[in-house]
């Protein structure tokens, strides 16, 4: 486990990066041209930073970056 001490400032400039990464995932995976694998790897991406997210961010926020549950078939 590792530590990290920030500033408010910065506190809130990674919380902020973190959503703008996230939104700009959830966007692509709406687009029809990219690659299913693709997909997936961004859909592995998004979860990193979801997690990362929460440790950053209140629960109310927390909910609405919440990934979506895959469809088992």
């Amino acid at each position: 486990m590792y530590g990290l001490m920030l500033t408010k400032q910065e506190h809130q400039e990674i919380e902020y990066l973190l959503k703008r990464e996230m939104e700009e995932i959830t966007l692509d995976l709406g687009d029809h041209r990219i690659d299913s694998s693709i997909k997936g790897a961004m859909e592995e991406r998004y979860e990193v930073l979801f997690q990362l997210f929460r440790r950053f961010a209140n629960g109310e926020e927390c909910l609405q970056y919440m990934p979506k549950k895959k469809k088992q078939n």
